[in-house]
């Protein structure tokens, strides 16, 4: 087995790696758009000091991130082969789905979409966990 937290990634809110290699597999923790310095793409607050969140711009980060945390085991986004996506709003599916389609085609990875109640920081709205094969 071999697990990694990344330095210059944002660390694990607990005690748990960002990667993980088990025989063939490789698992990928729970992974959102916050930067290492705990800021979030897609996250901007306003003049008036309201957040204007953008799903499109976070699910890019996010599928970004669990790119380069493969390249950390030697793999890439065509190794994925499950992905479980976490959405704090359903009307947010729409723009989900438009950039999830701008990495992966029906021959891609099979996927599971589900409805949460809140994620670890309020300007978060997905959060995305996958599972690669890499023999």
């Amino acid at each position: 087995m071999n697990s990694k937290v990344l330095a210059d990634k944002a660390q694990p809110l607990g005690h748990y790696p960002h990667v993980k290699r088990v025989g063939d597999f490789i698992y990928i923790s729970g992974t959102s758009s916050r930067r290492a310095d705990n800021t979030h793409v897609g996250a901007e607050q306003d003049a008036a000091g309201e957040w204007q969140l953008d799903i499109r711009l976070q699910t890019r980060a996010v599928i970004d991130n669990i790119a380069e945390l493969l390249k950390s085991m030697d793999a890439d986004l065509s190794h994925v082969i499950d992905i479980t996506t976490f959405l704090v709003d359903m009307s947010d599916f729409a723009g989900y789905n438009e950039v999830y389609g701008s990495y992966f085609d029906h021959t891609g990875p099979t996927r599971t979409t589900v409805a949460v109640h809140q994620l670890p920081h309020s300007n978060l709205l997905i959060e995305i966990k996958a599972v690669a094969f890499l023999p």
